[in-house]
């Protein structure tokens, strides 16, 4: 097995910056005859050493794993993330996992990549041990958009606070969440439109409110144009938080499980004196969603499955 042009990161989201280093890697390993590698980790390492600032993800790890092989990426680790891997010293972890498991020929890595111990592997101290180690160190430079640095920091507070079309745009792809269908209340489908609910994850939500989405059968092919709510029901006194997607278009056969892809925000959650005036939002929303995808379909019809 050839050697690696190796990354190591998170790579929560896989955003924009991140695609643009594992292309990078790609074409540096192409170019040496060495395999493009990724080392990640299950979970972020805060959620080992700080448990109670660790932030939500944006993606499970197997999505991250996904993206990052359609990417072109042949080769990923994902490193468990303990208390025992927390210990280890910079040049440890060069040993234990850059060089013994990886066997990496050149890494590259952002320019304010940290390791080991406490942080203490710096890239100076990186450049050193590439040298000992037999290893070439690059480092690159952030990516912006718009002037805006794109970060699984920066993603992570427009999504959370409702703006999924700048989300998108720092992504480069919509924000998602994917899950079980899981049986709700039936309110929807008695007093105003039938949906498909989403059990929460542990990911990111969306600020509550309503979205204009794309949701995919998980199990199959099938995608929907769609309209989804996220939030606790105030017309019916929810307790609860919930997401709650109408697709716009008939379905025979309800999907188990779905992926839904937020494209634009409508509008924020409110209470509705009836059931009957929340339909009538609901079907005002509904107005809205087509007429956007009306002007997708227009302008950029490849972008629709």
């Amino acid at each position: 097995m050839p050697g690696t042009v190796l990354t190591i990161g998170k790579f929560d989201g896989v955003h924009a910056g991140h695609a643009q280093l594992l292309r990078e890697v790609i074409e540096l390993a192409r170019g040496r005859g060495l395999a493009p590698a990724v080392l990640t980790f299950d979970r972020h390492p805060a959620c080992v050493v700080a448990p109670d600032r660790a932030p939500r993800p944006l993606m499970t790890v197997d999505e991250r794993c996904e993206k990052i092989r359609k990417l072109g990426v042949e080769r990923i680790f994902v490193l468990p993330f303990t208390q025992d891997i927390a210990r280890l010293t910079p040049e440890q972890f060069v040993v234990r996992y850059i060089r013994d498991e990886m066997d990496a020929r050149v890494l590259l890595v952002g320019h304010d990549f940290r390791f080991g111990h406490k942080q203490a592997g710096t890239p100076e101290v990186l450049k050193e041990l590439g040298i000992c180690y037999g290893f070439e160190v690059r480092f690159i430079e952030p990516v912006r958009r718009r002037g805006l640095l794109v970060s699984t920091s920066e993603i992570r507070t427009r999504v959370e606070a409702g703006n999924v079309s700048k989300a998108a745009r720092l992504l480069e792809h919509p924000y998602g969440l994917s899950g079980p269908v899981v049986t709700g209340q039936g309110i929807g489908r008695k007093q105003t439109v039938p949906t498909l609910n989403l059990e929460p994850s542990d990911e990111v939500l969306p600020r509550d409110g309503v979205y204009i989405t794309r949701t995919f059968d998980l199990a199959s092919t099938r995608s929907w144009n769609s309209i989804t709510n996220i939030g606790v029901r105030p017309t019916f006194d929810g307790a609860s938080r919930t997401i709650e997607t109408f697709l716009l278009d008939p379905v025979d056969t309800a999907p188990a499980r779905i992926r839904v892809e937020f494209a634009a925000r409508v509008r924020d959650e409110r209470k509705f004196d009836d059931a009957a005036a929340l339909k009538q939002q609901i079907l005002r929303d509904v107005g809205r969603a087509q007429a956007y995808f009306r002007r997708l379909a227009r302008w950029a019809p490849a972008s629709l499955p």
